[in-house]
C-alpha cells in the first residue's frame, strides 16, 4: 500500500443519523438554506506563506530574509469522497510532508459541524497512538481544512489481507505475540479516549495504521462523540456495503458505523445503551479477525444479514480447523475473545483498561485455567516460574534425575551381558 492510502479512510466518514438521544438537525431546507448559503461562502483567507527566515549572503555578511513562499505546497491527492478530500502537501516552513483534509461540500450545516467535531475531537486526544492534528484554517477558496500528520505504512486491513493470503513475510513479521502487542497499543489509545469521554463508533482494521517501525495509530474520528455532550447529527445516506462505513434507518432506530464491526446495541440503533463498551466489542471483532484471519460473520454480505448476525452469531474460537499459514490461535486468547464479544454489554469487559490487564496477565504467563489446553499451559508456565525462582534447587534436582537415569541405563546395558 502506498504512503498516501492510509488517509483514504478519512474520506469515507459515515454520515450519522439522528438517534433518540441526539439533537436533530432541522431538515426544513427553507429554514436551513440561509445558513447553508452563509457557510458555503466563508470568507477566503490569503494563501498562507512561510514565516521562518532563510539565511542569505549579502557579500561577506549573512542576513535573515523571509521568502514569502507558499507554506503548504500540494503534491497530490491522497483520496476524495463526497464531502471532502485529503491531499499530500509539503510544509516549507517545518520541512516535512503533511496530510491536509479539506471540506469541499460546505452547503450542509450538519456536514460542517461534523467536520468541526472531528477537528476538536482529534485536537483534544493527544496520544502517541492517535493521529495528531497540526493546524486548522480556511483556504484561499473559502474551504475549511485541517492539517494532520502524514502517516506512512499500511492499514491493519491490508495486513490482515496479506496474512490471510499466507504471505510468509507477513507471518514472519506478525506472529501472535506481535499481534497481541499491536492490539494492546490500540487498546491504550482507546483507554485514553474513553477516559476523556469520547467513543469512536467506527473502529475497524481500515481505521488502524501500522507504520514501518511498528507504530500503531488509530485514525478516522469523524464519527466520534462525547458521551456527555449533545451531538449535531447530519441526515443519513444509504449504505454501500457491510464492510464500509455507513448509516441507515431501521425499525428500531438509527444506526451508524460499519455493519461488520458494530456491537449488537449499535446494530439495533440503541443509542441509549451505546457507551465505551460498544467500542470494546468492535475492537474485539477487529482482534478476532487479526488472529483468525477471517471475519466471524463470513460469508454474510448483505447489510440486513450482517445486522442480524451481529446480534445473534457468536464467534468460533475453538474450531479444530485452522488457517494453513499459521499455528492454532492460543486458547487463552480464544477465551478472552469470547468474553469481549458477549452480546450483553454487562457481560463484556467494562473498560479498555480491564481488557489491557487481562491481556497483560496472558503476556506475563498468568493463564487462567478454562480448558485442558489452558490447564496444561498453566502447569508448564508455573514450572518455568519455579525454575527461575529456584535456580540452585533446579540444578540439584536435574543433576540427580540425570544421574539416576544414567545409572539405570548402565544397569540395563550390563544386564544384557
Amino acid at each position: 500500500m502506498s504512503d498516501g492510502s492510509a488517509h483514504d479512510s478519512f474520506l469515507s466518514d459515515p454520515i450519522p443519523m439522528v438517534g433518540p438521544n441526539d439533537t436533530a438537525l432541522s431538515t426544513n431546507r427553507a429554514v436551513a438554506a440561509p445558513v447553508a448559503d452563509e457557510l458555503s461562502t466563508v470568507a477566503a483567507e490569503p494563501r498562507r506563506t512561510t514565516v521562518l527566515p532563510r539565511v542569505q549572503w549579502n557579500g561577506p555578511t549573512p542576513v535573515a530574509a523571509t521568502t514569502n513562499a507558499v507554506r503548504f505546497e500540494e503534491l497530490g491527492q491522497l483520496g476524495q469522497g463526497g464531502m471532502g478530500e485529503v491531499v499530500l502537501a509539503k510544509d516549507h516552513d517545518i520541512a516535512r510532508t503533511v496530510a491536509i483534509k479539506r471540506l469541499t461540500d460546505q452547503s450542509d450545516l450538519g456536514l460542517v459541524m461534523r467536520f468541526v467535531d472531528e477537528i476538536r475531537t482529534v485536537g483534544a486526544l493527544e496520544h502517541p497512538n492517535i493521529v495528531p492534528l497540526h493546524d486548522v484554517g480556511v483556504d484561499e477558496r473559502g474551504k475549511y481544512y485541517f492539517v494532520m500528520k502524514h502517516l506512512r505504512g499500511e492499514s491493519l486491513e491490508a495486513i490482515i489481507a496479506r496474512l490471510a493470503a499466507g504471505e510468509p513475510a507477513s507471518h514472519a513479521r506478525f506472529p501472535f505475540h506481535v499481534r497481541l502487542q499491536v492490539f494492546l497499543s490500540i487498546l491504550n489509545a482507546m483507554a485514553f479516549a474513553h477516559d476523556q469521554g469520547f467513543v469512536h463508533r467506527d473502529l475497524k482494521p481500515a481505521n488502524v495504521m501500522i507504520g514501518p517501525f511498528g507504530e500503531v495509530t488509530v485514525m478516522d474520528w469523524g464519527l466520534a462523540r462525547q458521551l456527555k455532550a449533545t451531538a449535531l447529527e447530519a441526515p443519513a445516506r444509504a449504505p454501500t456495503s457491510a464492510r464500509e462505513g455507513s448509516s441507515m434507518q431501521t425499525s428500531a432506530g438509527a444506526i451508524m458505523g460499519t455493519p461488520y464491526y458494530m456491537s449488537p446495541e449499535q446494530a439495533r440503533g440503541d443509542h441509549g445503551a451505546l457507551d465505551q463498551r460498544s467500542d470494546l466489542y468492535s475492537l474485539a471483532v477487529l482482534f478476532h479477525e487479526f488472529l483468525y484471519l477471517s471475519h466471524y460473520l463470513s460469508p454474510l454480505e448483505t447489510v440486513p444479514d450482517v445486522l442480524a448476525g451481529v446480534q445473534q452469531r457468536a464467534p468460533e474460537v475453538f474450531a479444530m480447523r485452522q488457517h494453513p499459514g499459521q499455528p492454532a490461535v492460543p486458547a487463552e486468547l480464544g477465551w478472552f475473545l469470547l468474553k469481549a464479544m458477549e452480546k450483553d454489554p454487562a457481560r463484556r469487559f467494562q473498560t479498555a483498561r480491564e481488557m489491557i490487564e487481562a491481556l497483560q496477565r496472558i503476556v506475563d504467563g498468568r493463564v487462567q485455567v478454562q480448558c485442558q489446553r489452558t490447564l496444561t499451559k498453566r502447569l508448564l508456565q508455573e514450572a518455568v516460574h519455579r525454575i527461575d525462582a529456584h535456580p540452585m534447587a533446579t540444578i540439584v534436582v536435574t543433576t540427580l534425575v540425570a544421574s539416576l537415569a544414567l545409572g539405570g541405563a548402565v544397569s540395563f546395558v550390563l544386564s544384557l551381558f
